[in-house]
């Protein structure tokens, strides 16, 4: 996340506050005209948000500071003997075991809890060994293969932020924390799903780069919870000094909102369709052999070798990048060794014996794929195949890229295109239907429905959950072309 990747940058999230950047989080809840009584930052390190707190809440009677690190918070005690700020209290202990509840208690309400958590996710830990962990819990209700790819990874400062805002549930207070953009949603979203009371919230985008030297989307979160009323929207705001929201996120049926206007706008072309399922393209995990390049009637792998493949098991492969610039450039093949996932793959051998033999002699790199997904499976097996890969036109998306374009994947000397796990595509049977679905989900109704869902911000914005979220044929019926999607779906052949 940041250039200087030590371990106690790692281990301990450790991207210490600049003081101009506390004290300008801070004059954003002046706006609030919160009187905040207490105020805590659960891990202070050399205490900028305290400092800056003393400031912004003149009439509050405690400040308290809490870190595990005690050279920071000597730091913090110099300082505080320079400003002569005696009203900042300290406390060296750890966020996961400290007693919380007896703390709180001690507090006058209103409560400010504010601060900077640990940039740092549980993977992470793991990787360094760390026990800088909370005990293990499913918080987030994660279970089968949402753990095995990856899902059941999390932020601390999200595990954190959850446990600011169940204190605030019996406390009047606000939270007020620098932390990443995709974690405050995350909270929001637990948040309003377990029916937690938030009275107002709101994501201020600040320059990460320029005062953490981290590549990360990042944000001051504000969640206010002094107030009786539910809400289930949140502002965003372009920046710390903006006074107006350049949009609002929310909660709407169950499910987070990227743009809440263009959700009320476009709400009636929302919703599954009942024919169209969007599929994720093959995934091997192992390009450099099983991804090729053509050359006369060889192909190259990713290591620079020259094999002969019996073309039977190689077919064309677009990846996000061919997809997604100005022009469809399809620069690579795939070798798809099943047609449906768990099919047995023994029979390649008397198939395409010399397809055989290169995965034979790459068998050490294909069986050491990491990933559980492949164990107790097949040999050579891939996933994100099935009947409709193998349909011969596909209407498709890049995953990663940010812009909407749909576009149409023709066969090639009769053979379908296949797509990596980047992609996600329609299955067609025809160029008619194909170019059908591109007009329709080109089309400005079903551009801004999309984007009233996608959070641009993200490392890959567009999802099959997006993207299932789109009613094809209700678009078509506001585009007037329902009939021709009777046509194609056999609607029209099943009532005449």
């Amino acid at each position: 996340m940041a250039s200087k990747k030590s371990k106690q940058v790692w281990e301990f999230g450790d991207f210490q506050t600049p003081q101009a950047l506390a004290s300008q989080a801070l004059a954003v809840l002046s706006r609030l005209e919160l009187k905040a009584k207490s105020v805590i930052e659960p891990t202070c390190g050399n205490g900028s948000f305290l400092l800056a707190a003393a400031n912004a809440f003149p009439s509050a009677r405690a400040l308290v500071g809490l870190d595990v690190n005690a050279d920071y918070l000597r730091e913090l005690h110099r300082q505080c003997r320079e400003e002569k700020l005696a009203t900042i209290k300290t406390i060296h202990a750890d966020f996961f075991t400290f007693d919380w509840a007896s703390l709180l208690n001690e507090l006058e309400e209103p409560i400010a809890i504010i601060g900077n958590p640990p940039w740092v996710t549980s993977a992470d830990l793991g990787m360094l060994g760390s026990s800088n962990l909370p005990q293990k819990s499913n918080f987030q209700g994660r279970k089968g293969i949402e753990a095995l790819t990856g899902k059941s990874n999390f932020d601390i400062s999200e595990w954190m932020l959850l446990k600011h805002v169940e204190w605030l549930q019996t406390k009047k207070g606000v939270l007020a924390m620098l932390c990443k953009t995709a974690v405050a949603r995350k909270v929001l979203i637990h948040a309003w799903k377990t029916g937690q009371a938030i009275s107002a919230a709101s994501i201020h985008k600040i320059d990460a780069l320029k005062h953490f030297d981290a590549s990360v989307d990042a944000c001051f979160f504000v969640v206010d919870c002094t107030g009786r009323a539910q809400s289930f929207d949140c502002d965003v705001y372009e920046s710390l000094g903006d006074e107006r929201p350049s949009h609002i996120i929310g909660y709407r049926e169950g499910a987070l909102i990227a743009d809440v206007n263009l959700y009320e706008k476009r709400h009636g072309v929302l919703g599954r369709d009942k024919y169209y399922v969007w599929r994720s393209g093959i995934k091997h995990d192992c390009s450099k052999v099983m991804e090729l390049e053509k050359e006369g009637v060889l192909f190259r792998n990713g290591a620079g070798e020259m094999v002969g493949l019996e073309e039977e098991y190689v077919y064309l492969l677009y990846k996000s990048s061919d997809i997604s610039n100005g022009r469809l450039r399809c620069r690579k093949y795939v070798i798809v060794t099943q047609k449906t996932i768990g099919k047995d793959t023994a029979h390649i051998a008397a198939d395409a014996p010399k397809t055989w033999a290169y995965l034979v002699k790459n068998a050490e790199k294909l069986d050491r794929r990491g990933s559980t997904i492949y164990k107790k499976r097949p040999r050579f097996s891939i996933f994100g195949v099935g009947d409709y890969s193998f349909e011969p036109w596909k209407v498709a998306i890049s995953g990663f890229y940010k812009n909407l374009s749909f576009k149409v994947l023709a066969p090639t000397n009769g053979r379908p295109a296949m797509v990596d796990d980047t992609v996600y595509f329609l299955a067609c049977k025809s160029k008619d239907e194909g170019e059908f679905l591109s007009d329709i989900l080109n089309s400005e109704p079903a551009h801004e429905a999309l984007n009233s869902l996608i959070f641009w911000s993200d490392k890959r914005p567009i999802t099959v959950e997006v993207l299932k979220r789109l009613n094809i044929r209700a678009v078509a019926e506001e585009l007037s072309r329902e009939h021709e999607y009777d046509l194609y779906t056999g609607k029209l052949a099943a009532t005449n």
